[in-house]
């Protein structure tokens, strides 16, 4: 999967819409489709259109939330929340071959989601974040160091873990080395999309100097 992850932004279906395209467009390959102040009828008309748009692109389209609207659409996948849907009950639905993500905010979430078998986790806030309402405790980058020490340690393998959580451009070089696999983003790659490519790059250099 690409080390880049994008979760769209945008109040109205037109707005979304857009501000995937434009991610698409400058090579966004892995799409998350969140929009809470909706409705699953709503949710699942736009995501048809948005599943259009990332086929195009050979792109990944998973649906914030709701693994009916996921399995309605033939989505790639479904990202839980901690006090989403089950993953064992997702997986059901949605078969093996699909992809399921989940949050996780402390290293007890992180070996929950381990155990559960998640294809990917996204562990964070890194810091302060206006996209979501509720926000978990801020992990910082000594909050991540810890749980990536404590993984490390122990020969505890994971599946991909991307942070998430207010991450700017600046923070990217500092996460890398954290021992991350990449980054999920939502407004900074909603205001400049451009980016994309060279937020990518860095863990890509990463990897080929291994």
């Amino acid at each position: 999967m690409q080390h880049t992850y994008y979760i769209s932004q945008g109040k109205t279906a037109e707005e979304q819409l857009a501000n995937i395209q434009k991610v698409l467009d400058c090579g966004g390959k892995l799409i998350q489709l969140r929009w809470k102040t909706t409705d699953p009828t709503a949710l699942s008309e736009l995501a048809v259109e948005v599943k259009n748009c990332c086929q195009k692109h050979n792109a990944l389209l998973i649906i914030n939330d709701n693994p009916d609207v996921a399995q309605k659409v033939d989505a790639d996948g479904v990202h839980l929340g901690l006090q989403d849907s089950s993953v064992a009950s997702a997986r059901t639905l949605l078969g093996t071959k699909k992809i399921i993500g989940g949050t996780a905010n402390t290293l007890q979430d992180v070996l929950q989601r381990i155990a559960e078998g998640c294809d990917y986790i996204g562990l964070g806030p890194f810091r302060f974040t206006t996209t979501k309402e509720k926000l978990s405790p801020i992990l910082g980058v000594e909050g991540f160091q810890k749980i990536l020490h404590h993984l490390k340690k122990n020969n505890l393998s994971s599946p991909p873990i991307y942070a998430i959580g207010g991450i700017e451009l600046g923070d990217i070089s500092l996460l890398k080395k954290c021992g991350l696999y990449g980054v999920a983003i939502s407004g900074l790659l909603t205001e400049k999309p451009e980016l994309l490519k060279q937020i990518e790059s860095t863990f890509t250099e990463n990897e080929n100097s291994r």
